[in-house]
């Protein structure tokens, strides 16, 4: 059943009216804990392996930027050479002229 934004605030409301702050925080911090539970078993990051998965894919995604900014890096001392190359041929050919 869906709840409209302004039945939720009505139902906080009476839950406040009948919790104190302490009971309500004890209440959203278990909430939270349990949606963070649910949310990192269906992406399958809820066991104890998790830890290690995320270094590896942390550690994946920093040798793909360094990769990408190799190849880049290269791209453009190639293309550098190249114009070089073609300036020192032109001046080659100028100069048996």
């Amino acid at each position: 059943m869906a709840t409209s934004g302004s039945h939720v605030i009505y139902e906080v409301a009476q839950l406040e009216s009948v919790m104190d702050e302490k009971q309500m925080e004890a209440l959203l911090e278990r909430a939270a804990k349990k949606g963070a539970r649910e949310a990192l078993e269906s992406i399958g990051l809820h066991d104890d392996g998790a830890v290690h998965d995320v270094q590896e894919l942390r550690s994946l995604l920093d040798a793909w930027r360094g990769a990408k900014k190799t190849v880049w890096k290269t791209v453009v001392q190639a293309l550098t050479m190249l114009f070089l190359g073609a300036l020192a041929a032109g001046a080659l050919m100028h100069l048996k002229k």
